[in-house]
């Protein structure tokens, strides 16, 4: 027997899945439904929302305009850490908690007994949504709908949503899983869960945020980033917020073939899946940041932070953003970042980012002991560094000799 909900709040993006939701929980639940959908920078998915989910039932849609909070407290610091989970930039990894984190807020302030998503049970986000609205309602109902109802593919979904009468944007010829924010927008589903089928890049409407490299500019195009402690700042010589130098990053890679991964990546619940990627403003800002830091951070903490990057990845794939682990490494990485100011230079041409300069003013690369012309670098020294630091060695193998 269902647990008897007044109000529920869901978690909602009018896609599919969310879709034929509201009036399943109506049926299902008979309880009144608000919608909620967090607006990361989806763009114009978020057009006729309202009128659709007062259509199908939902007594109220909130629309949260969350995406400078995603950027500054979610992208920037993953960025910063230099995260990424097997290649992928994690961008729906980190938009879920923030997500769920209002959506919370909302169900508190609604009085509501239950919050519903549509995530399913083969995928991330499920654990992702959960995990953080445990953090901020520990005691709260959750449902989800795809480990009770009968519909068993997103076939059949359609097929309820056309005898519901719920207006769909796709169809089962284009009927790819995705999710897109101002970071990225990826690609599952159809042709796609072979990975011995090649993406689809040069067919018309498969890309959204990119070109692929063969329809980019046979010119390349030079962008030249500022950052501050690790933060974007700049971006060819014009200040704007973190968020806009996405945006901008967006229209500059998209328009050179830059950041399309395509992926067989290693989910939570420990199936394979295949996923094709398009990132371009991320890809090129992980790139600039990742070689300011070679100028700025000496080898040791370089190398330790990239231990760090792992683990971080980890946690925000596996939705533990909300845990002391991931607040702990935070304060790693921002004591990492102190010296990580400075500006990086970058040519982009056919999907390629070639480094085209870096300067800092905190930079540890002196010109004067890496040349290879006259310096006050003793070369001698090297003789006693090398018969200590190969000691062990010679031990040993005076010792095998024997």
């Amino acid at each position: 027997m269902k647990k008897q909900v007044k109000k529920c709040v869901l978690a909602y993006s009018g896609g599919l899945d969310t879709s034929i939701i509201i009036p399943w929980l109506k049926e299902n639940y008979g309880c009144e439904v608000v919608a909620v959908c967090g607006d990361v920078g989806q763009g114009s998915e978020t057009d006729g929302l309202e009128e659709k989910a007062l259509k199908t039932g939902a007594s109220k849609l909130y629309i949260e305009d969350l995406r400078e909070e995603f950027v500054d407290d979610y992208v920037i610091p993953t960025m910063k850490a230099g995260a990424d989970y097997e290649g992928y930039l994690l961008g729906t990894s980190f938009a879920r908690p923030l997500i769920a984190k209002r959506i919370v807020e909302i169900a508190l302030a609604e009085g509501a007994d239950a919050i519903c998503h549509g995530c399913t049970g083969k995928g991330n986000d499920q654990v992702r949504f959960e995990l953080a609205i445990k953090a901020f309602a520990p005691d709260m109902t959750i449902i989800a709908p795809w480990r009770e109802w009968d519909i068993k593919s997103r076939e059949e979904e359609i097929e309820y949503a056309e005898a519901h009468n719920i207006p769909l944007k796709i169809n089962r010829e284009t009927n790819y899983s995705k999710d897109k924010n101002l970071w990225h927008l990826s690609h599952e589903g159809l042709d796609l869960e072979d990975p011995a089928n090649e993406p689809l890049y040069n067919k018309e409407g498969f890309l959204e945020m990119s070109v692929s490299p063969e329809q980019a500019p046979d010119v390349p195009t030079y962008v030249e980033l500022e950052f501050v402690k690790g933060t974007p700042v700049a971006i060819n010589g014009e200040k704007m917020k973190a968020m806009d130098i996405i945006y901008k990053l967006n229209e500059i890679g998209g328009a050179n073939g830059i950041g399309l991964f395509d992926i067989v990546e290693n989910r939570l619940v420990g199936m394979k899946s295949r996923g094709v990627y398009e990132t371009p403003g991320g890809t090129i800002l992980y790139h600039a940041h990742k070689v300011l830091e070679t100028i700025c951070l000496d080898k040791e903490t370089a190398h330790y932070k990239a231990q760090v990057a792992l683990k971080y990845a980890d946690l925000v794939y596996n939705g533990q953003w909300f845990t002391p682990l991931r607040e702990a490494l935070d304060a790693f990485v921002e004591s990492t970042q102190q010296t990580v100011t400075g500006t990086v230079k970058l040519k982009l041409y056919k999907g390629n980012m070639i480094n085209a300069g870096v300067t800092s003013p905190y930079s540890l690369y002196n010109e004067e002991l890496a040349s290879f012309g006259e310096s006050d670098y003793d070369q001698t020294d090297s003789k006693g560094f090398i018969n200590l630091f190969g000691l062990p060695i010679a031990v040993k193998a005076r010792l095998q000799g024997k």
